[in-house]
């Protein structure tokens, strides 16, 4: 998660307010990289109960930008978030972050992923095994 936010951080490091003071400005950036750092140790210490992310992390760091640059800057924080989610997600999907307990594969009625773990040799747990049936019938 180290190179995530130091990603973030490099990418808008430059569009910092250019007319503060350059000591204010040394300010700024460890508080911006601060900011980026914790974001990403809490998508991924709590991936689950974060909802927005690239929200929270903007609304942190956007008073040290000049109105002018806040689109660039959004913009930044939104692609680096969603690579981090992205990478979480798989972590989470494989097991890594579960003790090397992976995932069930399926989704539930409400869309988001099955949180329960899968039969032994399997990717889908008790309650959507018929998918993996479903699923061996159609390949074949």
């Amino acid at each position: 998660m180290y190179q995530y936010s130091r990603a973030i951080y490099r990418s808008i490091k430059d569009l910092i307010d250019p007319y503060a003071a350059r000591s204010v400005q040394l300010g700024y950036r460890r508080d911006i990289l601060s900011a980026c750092e914790q974001t990403m140790e809490r998508l991924s210490s709590d991936p689950h109960y974060f909802a927005t992310p690239e929200k929270a992390l903007f609304e942190d760091i956007r008073r040290y930008f000049p109105i002018t640059s806040q689109a660039q800057v959004a913009w930044a924080v939104t692609a680096g978030v969603r690579a981090a989610v992205t990478f979480v997600d798989d972590q989470i999907e494989s097991g890594a972050f579960d003790g090397g307990q992976p995932r069930c594969r399926a989704t539930t009625r409400k869309g988001k992923a099955c949180q329960r773990t899968p039969l032994p040799e399997r990717e889908y747990c008790p309650s959507h095994q018929h998918l993996e049936r479903a699923a061996s019938k159609v390949a074949a």
